[in-house]
């Protein structure tokens, strides 16, 4: 498994407060939002702020791109990764 994938996984459940749920029981496709995870919009705000902390992300406004983003740990992963490649290229 990737290892930002687990680390996101940790984080959800962490920050959320999801104690019943095991980081390793959250499938990497899995719709975190609605018929998946069961996620709602709190949660979103709440993983948002958990995501900006840990990886120093940039979320200004949530547009449809940005909810994308948010569907599942795979995307949020990419999401991650394309954050830190453009501060790299700024740092640069």
């Amino acid at each position: 498994m990737d290892e930002l994938e687990t680390r996101i996984k940790r984080l959800i459940v962490e920050s959320l407060k999801l104690e019943d749920l095991n980081p390793a029981d959250i499938a990497s496709d899995e719709l975190l939002f609605g018929e998946g995870l069961g996620l709602d919009s709190i949660d979103a705000l709440e993983l948002g702020v958990a995501l900006r902390k840990a990886f120093g992300l940039t979320i200004e406004t949530v547009t449809d791109d940005i909810k994308l983003h948010f569907r599942t740990v795979q995307s949020l992963a990419q999401f991650v990764r394309s954050q830190q490649k453009d501060i790299e290229r700024h740092v640069a």
